[in-house]
C-alpha cells in the first residue's frame, strides 16, 4: 500500500521444531494469523547468512546484541503486536517491570519458558508461564519494544523524569489527507512487537508480558497479523499483499549494511544519544476496500500501483526487478509516487502484515494491512513519503484507521535490560 499503504514496494512507508511443522502454524486468531519476526543473529545486526536462512522452522533468534532483533532481521510468518497504557506513577516499578520483561523475552525467544515455568512452581501460586507455548520450538520468535511519545510527557506532566530525554526525531504525525484514525486503535506509552512463525508461539510472548506486567501496564490496543506483506530477504519470494500484487520489492535488505546506516540505525549524532543503534518504528492500521477492489478491472489495477499483478515487473518493464523508469509510471500511480527518487531518496524499512477482523457487521470484509516501518527519522522517513502519497490513486481503495509511532531503543546488551540506555 502507500508507504502507509499495501504496495509500496520501491522503499515503502513503505521456520516449527525437529518433529515438522507445527500444527499452530495452520490456525488463525480473530482471523488472522500472527506475525513473527526475524532470524538467527550471528552478527552483530542479527542479520541472517544464506546458511542461517535454510535453518529449519524453529530455530531460536539471538535476543542479545548492539541492535533489537524483529527489525532487519529476515520477517517471520505472524505478528501480535500490542501497545501498552502504563498506569502507575512510580519509576521504579516501571524499571523493575522493564526487567521482568527482559528475562522473560530472552527466555521465550531461546525456546524456554518464563521463570519455573507452567508447572515447575507452588501449586498453591499462579504458574511463571501461562503454558501455551509448552513444548513448541522457538519458532524465531522475536520480541522488540518501543516508547511512545507520551511516556516521556502526557497532557503537559513530565510523568518519569524523561520529559528532557525525548528524541527529537519522536514526533507526532501530522494529520494525512483521507486519515479517519480510530483513538482505541492506536498510540501506548510502550510497544511490543511479537513476530514468529507459530501464531501461538507470538501471542503466548505478548500475553506473558501483559501478566507481568500486570499493576504497572494494560493492554491500550493490540493487532493480529498473517502473511508478511515485505520481506527484508529480497532474494526470497516476494510476499503479496490482500490487493494480490507483490509488496516490498524494494525494500532494504537485512544484509544492507549501507542503507540500514543511512536510513534505520539513529546514531548518537541525531539528537538523542540513548537511541543510538535503535530505530523509529511507525505502525498504521490500514482499511483494504477489498470488495471495490475486486470489482476494479486489471488494467486499473495494475495502473494504480504502476506494476504488472502477475509478475510484479513495473510498467514498461518485463520482470519484477527491472528498474523503474518513472515516467512510464501514471501521475498517481502508487509506485512512482513512494519511489525514493520522487522523495528526495527517503527510505524505510517494511514489515508489515496483513489482518482479516471478520466482517464489519455490513457484509464487507473487516480486512487490510498492518504497516510496520523502522526508519532512522520519521520526519524524514514516513512523514515525508505519505505527504507525497496525497495524490496517490491507491487512496480510493484503503483508508488509515491506526496510528502509533514509538522510540525502539538499541539492543540489550549481557546483563541489561529493555530501555537501560533510557532510564540510566
Amino acid at each position: 500500500m502507500s508507504q502507509a499503504g499495501p504496495e509500496e514496494r520501491e522503499s515503502g512507508p513503505a521456520a516449527a521444531g525437529a518433529a515438522g511443522v507445527s500444527r499452530r502454524r495452520m490456525l488463525g486468531f480473530s482471523g488472522a494469523s500472527l506475525l513473527v519476526g526475524a532470524a538467527a543473529g550471528a552478527g552483530l545486526d542479527h542479520v541472517a547468512s544464506a546458511a542461517e536462512k535454510r535453518e529449519p522452522a524453529g530455530a531460536a533468534v539471538a535476543f542479545h546484541g548492539p541492535h533489537q532483533a524483529g527489525i532487519a532481521t529476515p520477517v517471520q510468518d505472524r505478528l501480535h503486536f500490542a501497545a501498552f497504557d502504563v498506569i502507575t506513577d512510580d519509576r521504579a516499578k516501571l524499571v523493575r517491570m522493564l526487567k521482568e520483561w527482559t528475562a522473560a523475552a530472552a527466555a521465550m525467544t531461546a525456546g524456554r519458558p518464563v521463570g519455573q515455568g507452567a508447572v515447575g512452581g507452588s501449586a498453591v501460586a499462579p504458574p511463571d508461564d501461562t503454558g501455551e507455548a509448552e513444548g513448541l520450538p522457538p519458532s524465531r520468535l522475536t520480541l522488540t519494544i518501543g516508547f511512545g511519545a507520551t511516556l516521556f510527557e502526557k497532557d503537559g506532566k513530565d510523568r518519569f523524569g524523561l520529559k528532557a530525554r525525548r528524541p527529537p526525531a519522536l514526533v507526532d504525525l501530522p494529520h494525512f489527507p483521507g486519515d479517519r484514525l480510530d483513538p482505541d486503535r492506536g498510540g501506548g506509552d510502550i510497544a511490543v512487537q511479537a513476530c514468529a512463525d507459530d501464531p501461538q508461539v507470538a501471542v503466548h510472548a505478548v500475553r506473558n508480558l501483559a501478566r507481568i506486567g500486570f499493576g504497572v501496564v494494560a493492554v491500550r490496543w493490540s493487532q493480529l497479523g498473517f502473511g508478511k506483506t515485505s520481506s527484508t530477504t529480497p532474494d526470497a519470494q516476494t510476499p503479496r499483499n490482500l490487493f494480490g500484487f507483490k509488496d516490498g520489492t524494494e525494500n532494504i535488505a537485512g544484509t544492507e549494511a549501507g542503507p540500514l546506516g543511512a536510513h534505520v540505525w539513529a546514531a548518537g549524532g541525531d539528537g538523542s544519544d540513548w537511541m543510538a543503534g535503535g530505530s523509529y518504528l511507525v505502525a498504521r492500521r490500514i482499511r483494504m476496500h477489498i470488495e471495490t477492489w475486486d470489482r476494479t478491472s486489471l488494467r486499473e489495477q495494475q495502473d494504480v500501483f504502476g506494476r504488472d499483478k502477475g509478475e510484479g515487473a513495473p510498467a514498461g518493464g518485463a520482470k519484477e526487478r527491472d528498474k523503474v523508469v518513472l515516467a512510464r509510471l501514471k501521475p498517481d500511480a502508487h509506485v512512482r509516487l513512494a519511489h525514493p527518487d520522487s522523495n528526495g531518496g527517503a527510505r524505510i524499512l517494511r514489515r508489515g502484515y496483513s489482518f482479516t477482523d471478520g466482517s464489519d457487521g455490513l457484509g464487507r470484509l473487516e480486512a487490510g494491512l498492518f504497516f510496520i516501518a523502522f526508519q532512522r527519522d520519521p520526519r524524514t522517513g514516513f512523514i515525508k513519503i505519505q505527504q507525497s502519497l496525497a495524490t496517490d490513486a491507491l487512496n480510493e481503495y484503503i483508508q488509515h484507521v491506526g496510528s502509533g509511532v514509538y522510540a525502539c531503543p538499541p539492543g540489550v546488551r549481557q546483563g541489561g535490560h529493555w530501555g537501560d540506555t533510557l532510564f540510566t
